[in-house]
């Protein structure tokens, strides 16, 4: 499968302007993310997998921006194991954010804001207060800050209108203690989003 075939045009051409092909892991799990179908992605570092996670929902977040529907509300929780992982995926989704929006203006259409917010242990309690406000688009956070969102009235509310949950390195968590208690807080997320 082909950006062009999958996305939108100014997505499309941000990742044909950014990479000279999709990685297979990309073009193979892009219609099944697509489709809604729960994706597992195995394959070596470097081959893609995030941004394969994370093209399909920018893509649905950029579409209903420029259908006027994007609401100030959280869609998509990206779950890290590593605090440090959760900046640079951060800054990772900044480069792919910027180059999309360049396409829409170089496409003379309007700009769509999709706001990115990592949450972990060490975030500012006025950066809570402003993500309380005005809800980001994306939430990078670890399973533990997770655990204590959804502990939260205010956290609740926020990821009740989560629509997609990547969770990264899954190996890392699974045959241990943290990978139980992240396996809980999605079931506890699940039942939020109902």
């Amino acid at each position: 499968m082909t950006p062009a075939s999958l996305f939108h045009p100014a997505v499309a051409a941000w990742f044909d302007r950014s990479f000279p092909a999709p990685t297979t892991a990309q073009a193979e799990a892009w219609p099944s993310i697509q489709a809604g179908r729960h994706t597992l992605i195995a394959a070596p570092t470097g081959s893609g997998k995030t941004l394969a996670a994370f093209l399909a929902a920018i893509d649905s977040l950029l579409r209903q921006g420029l259908d006027g529907r994007l609401a100030d509300e959280t869609q998509v929780v990206y779950v890290s194991p590593l605090k440090a992982l959760s900046n640079d995926i951060q800054r990772n989704l900044e480069a792919p954010l910027a180059g999309i929006r360049g396409e829409l203006e170089a496409r003379g259409l309007p700009d769509v804001e999709i706001r990115t917010w990592v949450r972990t242990g060490d975030t500012p309690p006025g950066e809570r207060d402003k993500a309380r406000r005005r809800p980001p688009h994306i939430v990078v956070t670890t399973p533990e800050s997770l655990y204590i969102l959804l502990g939260s009235q205010s956290g609740r509310q926020m990821l009740a209108t989560t629509r997609t949950v990547i969770v990264d390195e899954i190996h890392a968590l699974a045959p241990n203690k943290r990978g139980a208690h992240l396996a809980l807080s999605l079931e506890r997320l699940a039942r939020v989003t109902e």
